[in-house]
């Protein structure tokens, strides 16, 4: 079928393509698909492209090879919520060149006020304690587990935990003491990797994993404060104590 110039106009202005003749071979015309003679608009798709998302930069761990750069990197820390509520970290108090550190659980309430380990009623027994057998705060090194407060006094989270060891693993390796006093059931535990209850790590010197350097395990004041009848177990832990630095 030949279609006049006005036909073939009409069915441009609809989309619609000049329809073809049958030749021979060809399809009847009921058979011819819709799509073949309808011409589809065409969509031109423009892809944006995604703009560059500039690369966080991750801080490299702080170096732990020096005693001010220990001291500096514990008050900067941020590694868990506990330095979010602490008035402000405690690092540890004493000397640098002991030969015996003392590792305590965490800071209570007027340590936190103070930023110093053992103060208040239990400092004043470990100083009685240390007086004991011929030791002076001064003589030692006094660290703890954590170094920021705990909320209520509660114990520390494994991840509190976790984020404030690399503190206190550099500080060990600085100070190298001859002997390691383990002071209440968090550090005792977190130091020998144990479960065991304090009464139990007591009747023996352990040695502190991955090194030579023995612990030994005592109560800690607090609990001394708490329960007198303990006190004559804990001279014992001193007495042992003082043994083992005379025959380092």
């Amino acid at each position: 079928m030949t279609l006049s110039p006005r036909q073939q106009h009409c069915l441009k202005g609809i989309g619609i393509r000049q329809w073809l003749g049958r030749t021979a071979g060809s399809p009847a015309p009921e058979a011819i698909d819709t799509a073949e003679i309808i011409e589809a608009p065409t969509t031109e798709v423009i892809q944006q492209a995604r703009p560059e998302v500039p690369a966080v930069p991750v801080a490299p761990p702080p170096k732990l090879d020096t005693w001010d750069n220990i001291i500096d990197s514990i008050h900067q820390c941020e590694a868990c919520e506990l330095s979010q509520n602490c008035t402000q970290k405690v690092p540890g108090v004493g000397s640098a060149q002991a030969e015996l550190m003392i590792i305590g659980e965490g800071p209570g309430h007027e340590e936190d006020l103070k930023g110093e380990p053992f103060v208040g009623r239990s400092g004043q027994l470990l100083d009685k304690m240390l007086l004991a057998i011929g030791l002076s705060r001064s003589q030692v090194f006094i660290t703890i587990i954590v170094k920021c407060r705990p909320p209520n006094n509660r114990d520390p989270h494994a991840n509190e935990v976790k984020a404030c060891e690399p503190f206190l693993r550099a500080q060990i390796k600085l100070i190298a003491p001859r002997v390691i006093l383990s002071v209440g059931r968090i550090s005792a535990h977190h130091l020998l990797n144990s479960t065991s209850p304090v009464g139990k790590l007591l009747d023996q010197i352990h040695r502190l994993p991955g090194s030579d350097i023995p612990v030994k395990v005592t109560y800690h004041p607090a609990y001394l404060l708490r329960n007198p009848s303990a006190k004559s177990i804990a001279w014992k832990d001193m007495k042992i104590l003082h043994q083992m630095l005379r025959s380092l």
